[in-house]
């Protein structure tokens, strides 16, 4: 009886598989999800801000058109920050008025601690982000310190 070769590799590939898979190879379990992006709470401040300073030029109409800008910035972070972490662009945060300040400067005021503690947040992430994303990280902690000038 002649033997075959393509017989005897198509039996050690069989064997192969089979052995394979019975060690449990092939029935792996799945891998735990990938960790949460790093940047995910510089997007999350963008929009929460973005929210904030919407609410407040609703309610100080002398200030709404710089207000307005800010908030359109904020907006425009969330973007590209989801466009860099391949994650859908950010909703709308809803923006609720319990809790917010009675008079326009302390609105103002509250708008101005927000953003520092945002811009402080961004720069920390800019520390340590790598190379790839550090420009547009730094631009939002830049942009961020602006708006604290605009806010005085």
């Amino acid at each position: 009886m002649r033997v075959r070769r393509r017989a005897v590799l198509a039996f050690g590939a069989a064997l192969t598989v089979g052995a394979a898979g019975g060690c449990g190879l092939l029935d792996r379990e799945p891998d735990e999800p990938p960790p949460p992006d790093p940047l995910l709470p510089l997007a999350d401040d963008a929009v929460r801000l973005a929210a904030l300073h919407r609410s407040a030029a609703a309610e100080l109409p002398e200030r709404a058109a710089a207000l307005t800008a800010i908030a359109e910035a904020h907006e425009a972070h969330a973007r590209e920050l989801a466009r860099i972490m391949a994650t859908p662009a950010p909703s709308p945060a809803a923006s609720g008025s319990a809790g917010t300040p009675a008079t326009a400067e302390e609105r103002i005021e509250s708008l101005r601690v927000a953003e520092k503690a945002a811009y402080e947040a961004a720069v920390q992430a800019c520390l340590r982000t790598p190379n790839h994303r550090a420009a547009l990280v730094g631009s939002i902690a830049a942009a961020r310190a602006t708006h604290l000038e605009a806010l005085k």
